[in-house]
């Protein structure tokens, strides 16, 4: 019998589990000042490649202001976005 069916199966898999893509406030350079950002914009820059959840953050600085559109924001991310006079959309 092969070892794979002689081992017994351990563990749990949670089938409901919602996966993020992960962006940081420094990839965020690319795109130019008083733009919204969203699902699609991350897309259409390669940012975000399968279509999941966006969690943002605060890894790196922002100088320009932004709209930003995700799933899931930081409290480090948010803090960084507004005080350059940015918006955070929580969706």
């Amino acid at each position: 019998m092969p070892l794979q069916r002689r081992i017994p199966k351990r563990g749990f898999t949670n089938i409901f589990k919602k996966e993020y893509a992960i962006i940081n406030v420094k990839d965020l350079k690319s795109f130019g000042s008083g733009e919204t950002i969203d699902r699609e914009r991350l897309r259409e820059a390669g940012l975000v490649k399968r279509s999941v959840g966006v969690k943002l953050l605060g890894v790196g600085e922002i100088s320009d202001p932004l709209t930003i559109r995700v799933d899931k924001v930081s409290r480090a991310a948010r803090e960084k976005i507004e005080s350059v006079g940015g918006k955070v959309e929580v969706a």
